[in-house]
């Protein structure tokens, strides 16, 4: 599984319209091939610090939505952000017999 965490900081001015394109985007996203999750948060100790967590199954379809319409209107969207944003990419692997615990 690889994990892909996206840490944005948003103008305060510009969080609403930015949370709503995001918002709007989630639902499509996790319909996507692999997609095994796609959360929005906010940072409770600052309300313009915005986080998307999403993870996917396989390289192969993590690739295919980098390569999106959606991913590009999301990249469009953090125009509006006030320094760049902070993208990370981890692979997650469960050893035998974790995954129960």
């Amino acid at each position: 599984m690889i994990v892909v965490i996206i840490r944005m900081k948003v103008l305060s001015e510009k969080r609403k319209e930015l949370s709503q394109t995001i918002a709007s985007l989630i639902g499509s996203i996790r319909t996507e091939k692999g997609c095994q999750r796609c959360d929005f948060c906010q940072s409770m100790e600052n309300e313009n610090e915005l986080s998307l967590i999403e993870e996917w199954d396989t390289e192969g379809n993590l690739k295919g939505h980098l390569k999106s319409e959606r991913f590009r209107v999301l990249r469009g969207a953090m125009n509006l952000l006030k320094e760049p944003y902070g993208l990370m990419f981890h692979t997650v692997f469960h050893p035998a017999g974790m995954k129960e615990l």
